[in-house]
């Protein structure tokens, strides 16, 4: 087949200056004498020597091929490189080492607003966008309606960008790059931003330059998205290419190496953030799968179990522990609590530990961090016994969980299950209306 990306033992690094941060706020002076100065500082210091410099490593030693026509998904961790490699396709960032052979013209999306002017309107920075990308002003004229009806901006033409809000210059910005026609489509983790009918557009506007012979290049953390689009997917780890295969293959690795981590914490250091009197303690906390298997992370629609080892120093008769579950902002999303559950008596034991499990069946929540507090109290009063704040985190990833090959809308913090009905008005007479009288107005 014929090659449309050739990476050839490509390599970034950068040089991170170690030396003391600089003040938030800094007069016109000081800036001109620490810039005066910075030559004798350096030697001082011996940053020219590299002694108060540390080499970060983005890329290292990454060589892949692209055949035309394929569509490739790159994923990884933060930082594993992903984002550098884009902008080395798109010649932003030059390599340190190595080298890139691109077979056609390129079409880019990597930051919302790339190449947007935030003075000019909508309607000028589609021209401005369109020159940057590469397209002739008669290009740009035979595809203006395509692009803003597919971005869905019309209305907002002559308004500045820079009132747009992130979900429509983002609209504006693929509509732009994915009409250029290009021969290669290299897009960042940006669609998150649009919500899922934009999603479901960019999707399928994808596919279809995929199935035209073109060839797309996909970074992005949804899964589901990468799983139904993707003919094969590269997974990256601190800068270098540890996986190359069919898209299922690489993302059950890449999830099962998530899932592997450290998913318990000890709660008896100093460091714990905790009240109450001090009866009985939480000595450890840990989060498994529903099967019982230590986890940091579960799927949408998964079942979690939170374990804990709670130390008793006096005789309690009847203990509850209460479960709060918040999201990465610090919101109270939910909260579960063993007596309003109806769940067994808690009888703790003077010098004796006592293991408590809650079983969550099915975890309706979104992709995204989240953060419990434990509270464990006297069944017949409200007084803590011990309260830990923020005692473990766990992640819940993208899934296809409602079988429809594609993850849910990402703006929400929940999801629910549903049911739909859908049938024909005529023979469903309204509120107060005989099916009679309903089949005669409808004849």
């Amino acid at each position: 087949m014929t090659t449309a990306i050739r990476v050839e033992s490509l390599s970034k690094r950068f040089l991170i200056n170690r030396s003391r941060p600089r003040e938030e706020y800094t007069t016109l002076a000081q800036t001109l004498g620490e810039w005066l100065t910075l030559p004798f500082r350096q030697l001082r210091d011996g940053a020219a020597l590299g002694g108060r410099t540390e080499e970060f490593v983005a890329l290292d030693d990454v060589t892949f091929d692209v055949s035309a026509g394929e569509v490739v998904g790159i994923i990884g961790r933060n930082g594993a490189g992903k984002s550098t490699l884009l902008k080395i396709l798109s010649e932003i960032t030059t390599p340190t080492a190595g080298r890139v052979e691109l077979y056609g013209r390129v079409g880019s999306l990597l930051e919302v607003g790339t190449g947007f002017h935030p003075e000019l309107t909508g309607h000028e920075n589609v021209y401005l966008n369109g020159s940057i990308l590469g397209m002739s002003r008669s290009e740009i004229e035979r595809q203006f309606d395509a692009i803003v009806d597919f971005a869905g901006v019309y209305e907002f033409l002559e308004t500045p960008v820079k009132r747009y809000s992130s979900g429509m210059k983002v609209r504006l910005a693929f509509a732009v790059a994915a009409h250029l026609n290009p021969e290669i489509l290299l897009i960042d983790e940006v669609l998150a931003v649009g919500d899922a009918e934009f999603q479901r557009k960019c999707l399928g506007k994808m596919s279809e330059v995929a199935t035209s012979g073109r060839t797309v290049v996909f970074v992005s953390h949804d899964m589901t998205a990468v799983r139904n689009l993707c003919t094969r997917v590269l997974r990256f780890e601190r800068g270098r290419l540890v996986h190359d295969d069919d898209p299922s293959i690489v993302i059950n690795e890449y999830l099962k190496g998530i899932r592997t981590g450290s998913a318990f914490r000890d709660l008896t250091g100093p460091e714990v953030e905790r009240t109450g009197s001090g009866e009985a303690r939480i000595e450890r906390i840990e989060v498994c799968t529903s099967l019982g298997e230590t986890s940091t992370a579960v799927a949408m629609g998964e079942g979690l179990r939170i374990r804990a080892v709670i130390r008793s120093r006096a005789e309690v008769a009847a203990a509850s522990v209460g479960i709060g579950i918040f999201d990465a902002m610090g919101t109270r999303v939910t909260g579960v609590n063993s007596e309003e559950a109806g769940g067994p008596a808690i009888r703790l034991r003077a010098g004796r530990q006592t293991i408590v499990e809650c079983l969550l069946p099915e975890m309706n929540l979104m992709p995204g961090t989240y953060r419990i507090n434990v509270n464990l109290h006297r069944a017949t009063a409200r007084d803590a016994l011990d309260f830990v704040r923020h005692a473990i985190e766990f992640d819940v990833i993208e899934s296809d969980v409602f079988g429809t090959g594609r993850a849910p809308n990402r703006n929400a913090v929940v999801f629910l299950h549903s049911r739909w009905e859908v049938r024909d008005a005529s023979f469903d007479p309204m509120p107060g209306e005989s099916r009679a009288a309903a089949s005669a107005v409808n004849v």
